[in-house]
């Protein structure tokens, strides 16, 4: 099983983390308001710790359960405390209108993390195509990407702990369109769906 961290404390943190402990994992809740990440940790349970903010993280896997424009700062603000780690990142940088990205730029929050990350740190893009509530109750595929194959696999390994299938689609330039996709996710759910109940995946159709 693996270890990780929760970088913030709301909806997705509690949400990955509650299966994250289901799955036989070691969890640690990092937020800035040290109430709110022990309140957190003692509602997950399953011997969940918390952490002070900033402090090096318990984690192999740093998950970062923050909204887009706080990732960066936070991250490059943690500075070594992550050397050695995998950060997760699983935002969705919209526009206001939610019909597209917040950056005009062929990157990503993904991209953008990886240029302020210590040494020896790896980036994961992952979980942002998949809204809350199908994660809570539903066995959704986790598109993920990278360019270290081993932190890959070890992040793979964790969402299969959750009882998901990891679908690896590159590196992480595809982080930008990983990003790309959640948008069209959330125009599926007020258009074509109507509501997000769903989550996109692969099916495959052999020979």
């Amino acid at each position: 099983m693996s270890s990780i961290t929760l970088l913030g404390t709301g909806n997705m943190a509690r949400t990955i983390g509650a299966l994250a402990v289901a799955g036989g994992n070691t969890v640690e809740v990092m937020g800035r308001d040290r109430s709110k990440a022990d309140d957190l940790a003692e509602a997950l349970g399953g011997g969940t710790t918390t952490g002070g903010w900033g402090a090096v993280p318990a984690g192999d896997i740093v998950i970062a359960a923050l909204l887009y424009d706080g990732v960066v700062p936070v991250v490059a603000a943690y500075g070594d405390a992550l050397a050695g780690k995998v950060i997760v990142d699983i935002s969705n940088p919209f526009n206001a209108t939610f019909d597209g990205l917040a950056h005009s730029e062929q990157t990503s929050i993904a991209q953008e993390v990886a240029r302020v990350a210590p040494a020896g740190a790896s980036v994961v893009k992952a979980f942002n195509t998949i809204f809350r509530g199908v994660l809570e109750k539903g066995r959704p595929d986790v598109f993920m990407a990278g360019d270290d194959a081993q932190a890959k696999a070890g992040v793979a390994a964790f969402v299969e702990s959750l009882g998901l299938r990891p679908l690896d689609v590159g590196g992480l330039t595809m982080a930008h369109w990983l990003e790309g996709l959640g948008v069209v996710t959330v125009g599926l759910a007020g258009n074509g769906i109507g509501h997000g109940d769903f989550a996109l995946g692969v099916n495959e159709f052999p020979g």
